[in-house]
């Protein structure tokens, strides 16, 4: 019995996201500005270094400034520690042999903020035998999932395909589209529901480029193609189901200014058009992201009441539901089981 204990294989369930500073202080955000600029904007626009500094604290006092005003603080890493937590406990419960066979913890770390993703996973590499990121963005690109794949690779280097997996492609997922669809329907309010005029429905998503400056298709992979074809499946669906009460349901992308030219259907323009064709009530649901940050819940909810609908409903994002819980787990589950396969396959073709 102690054999078979010392011998199960040892893996790590790293759930993963942007980071935001909980502790609202300019010192705390000087350095996720910094590291957002020098991991994600250099990609698509050339920054000297000397300048990452500058832009990096503006940014930082920018925000210190808004969000003290207006009395903010982001529920981000709450959140993703309650969805590390209940993915821990959900997978404790399954009755999947595989946990007969191995061990597996489900820690959390972030991109931008302690505890590092990069900094974990060189202390993983040591102590487990393979890991498993779990990026809380449904729609990869470089700016996103693309993040905690290079910290992979900067990592583990050549032995990266063996050692880690990163969750990918979850935005394609039917039962994923399903539980977002109960859950918006759920958690739709009184006075919406009964609103007798038109109701529209804008899915919030984080935009990406579509040209870069000079005009071009980007040379980073932006998930352009992917972002599209996600609100085209949920749109149709949504359309479709029984209980939709909705006229139509646009696109609103949250865009940055530098690097080209990005999406055009905003949720500027998605609430414009809705206030322009007579809208009696809209809805937002942040379907981009699975947990609520400074994008969604401030800056989007915002732009919601500030466009001044008779009846506005903001829809937090999926967050810690038990139902999205339960579908994570399963995903989970089912990539270490072709994880452990592999491992197993590889280790037998030794000599």
């Amino acid at each position: 019995m102690v054999d078979r204990i010392v011998n199960k294989k040892k893996y790590a369930v790293v759930v993963t996201t942007y980071g935001e500073v909980e502790k609202l202080t300019v010192s705390n955000l000087w350095p996720s500005s910094r590291r957002i600029l020098k991991v994600v904007t250099r990609q698509i626009v050339k920054i000297p270094t000397a300048m990452i500094y500058f832009i990096a604290d503006y940014r930082s006092t920018k925000h210190y400034i808004n969000w003290k005003l207006n009395r903010y603080r982001s529920t981000l890493l709450a959140i993703n520690r309650s969805q590390t937590r209940m993915l821990a406990s959900y997978i404790t419960e399954s009755a999947n042999p595989l946990l007969s066979k191995v061990e597996v913890k489900v820690i959390d770390a972030y991109y931008f903020v302690p505890p590092y993703l990069d900094d974990l996973l060189l202390e993983l590499q040591q102590q487990y035998d393979g890991v498993v990121v779990v990026p809380m963005i449904p729609v990869e690109s470089s700016f996103s999932c693309g993040i905690a794949c290079q910290m992979v690779i900067d990592v583990y280097a050549d032995s990266a395909f063996a050692k880690v997996k990163v969750l990918s492609k979850l935005w394609k997922d039917d039962r994923l589209h399903s539980l977002y669809i109960d859950y918006l329907f759920q958690q739709l309010s009184a006075s919406v529901c009964q609103t007798k005029g038109k109701i529209g429905l804008v899915l919030a998503i984080h935009g990406t480029l579509v040209k870069d400056r000079k005009g071009n298709p980007p040379k980073v992979f932006t998930g352009l193609e992917e972002t599209i074809a996600f609100f085209d499946s949920m749109k149709r669906k949504i359309i479709a189901d029984p209980r939709n009460i909705f006229i139509d349901v646009r696109q609103g992308c949250m865009n940055h200014s530098t690097g080209g030219e990005w999406m055009t259907e905003t949720i500027e323009k998605a609430l414009l058009e809705f206030k322009e064709e007579g809208y009696e009530a809209v809805v937002m649901f942040p379907y981009g992201f699975f947990a609520d940050n400074s994008e969604t819940e401030y800056d989007a909810f915002k732009k919601l009441e500030a466009a001044g609908f008779p009846v506005a409903q903001y829809v937090r994002c999926i967050n810690d539901s038990p139902a999205f819980g339960r579908w994570l787990s399963g995903k989970v589950l089912e990539e270490l089981e072709v994880f452990n396969d592999l491992q197993n396959a590889f280790e037998s073709l030794r000599p």
